[in-house]
């Protein structure tokens, strides 16, 4: 097995409506085009490790920092007003002003978490961009799925969710995750930071049954924080911009003839295995890897992303 993607190549790119797009390319340039979507919203590629889910040596990968979030611009936090602009729609036009920018026809998409929803919706948006999809810590951001990780998971963290409650501000009958999404935009810059630590605070619980979890906040950097708070209630408030409650799962007959790896662990409790079976039962071109010992994330789950990748490069050479 090869090692993972070397960095070839960033740049920022300008959109249609003025947002700069940080955009990277890793492995071998004449390599087989794939997309990798980081989760969320707003968490950003970070520091690159995603490339250890590609042979650099066969794969050109493709990293973008969704709008609004890590190296492009602005930051969601940095111009409020720009926020309603942020959704799904853009975000799948924004990756196809990448792919045109790089002169890519079509490629393998790979995604985790809130990145995996986007993932299917661009798929379904653009099925003949799309050679293949490999998916972890899968999620289509329903409104059950939501409510969940916002409200009924509470029933295992009562005391942390009590305090989520609370601090929440929440009017009336108001869900809690439009509480905070309307406090994240709010003109009282103090009231804005507290709702942010605090919503941040209940991301660190519902994942701390899985340490080696790759998604969620980062301790030490507020205003990454504050850009990941923003962004989350932004679209967990708008039901991920998607069409209907289910959108994603009635959607899944554009996916019939794309061939895809569905992976997830088994003890993720801030999204339940329910999802990808749903979607896999939906999806007859796909495959269900559920890993036992992992949650949201992990190694085991990163290796099996990893053997999916190889998988269909050496379909792509068996054509050859």
């Amino acid at each position: 097995m090869s090692g993972p993607a070397p960095l070839i190549d960033c740049g920022l790119l300008t959109v249609a409506d003025g947002d700069r797009i940080y955009w990277e390319t890793s492995g071998h340039p004449d390599g087989r085009p794939a997309l990798y979507l980081h989760g969320g919203p707003g968490s950003g590629l970070k520091t690159g490790g995603y490339r250890r889910h590609f042979d650099g040596a066969r794969y050109r990968v493709v990293g973008i920092d969704q709008r609004g979030c890590g190296r492009s611009r602005p930051l969601a936090t940095q111009d409020l007003a720009r926020l309603s602009r942020n959704t799904t729609q853009t975000l799948i036009a924004d990756i196809e002003a990448v792919r045109r920018h790089l002169g890519i026809e079509s490629w393998l998409v790979s995604g985790a978490s809130w990145g995996t929803t986007l993932a299917l919706a661009y798929a379904q948006r653009h099925p003949d961009r799309v050679r293949a999809l490999v998916l972890a810590a899968v999620t289509t951001t329903s409104r059950d799925e939501i409510t969940w990780i916002t409200e009924t998971v509470g029933r295992v963290f009562p005391e942390a969710w009590q305090a989520f409650v609370e601090a929440s501000g929440r009017r009336g009958d108001e869900r809690i995750v439009d509480a905070y999404a309307r406090r994240l935009v709010g003109s009282d810059a103090s009231d804005r930071g507290r709702a942010a630590r605090d919503w941040n605070a209940w991301e660190a619980m519902h994942v701390s049954l899985d340490p080696s979890s790759p998604q969620g906040p980062l301790p030490n950097d507020p205003e990454r924080n504050a850009v990941f708070a923003t962004l989350v209630t932004h679209y967990w408030a708008n039901d991920g911009f998607l069409r209907g409650p289910d959108a994603i799962l009635a959607g899944m007959d554009h996916l019939r003839a794309i061939p895809g790896v569905l992976i997830h662990g088994r003890r993720d409790i801030s999204g339940p295995a329910v999802t990808a079976w749903q979607l896999h039962r939906l999806w007859p071109a796909s495959r269900l890897c559920i890993v036992e010992a992992e949650g949201h994330g992990g190694p085991e789950i990163a290796a099996r992303m990893r053997e999916a990748t190889d998988s269909f490069a050496d379909l792509d050479d068996q054509k050859r």
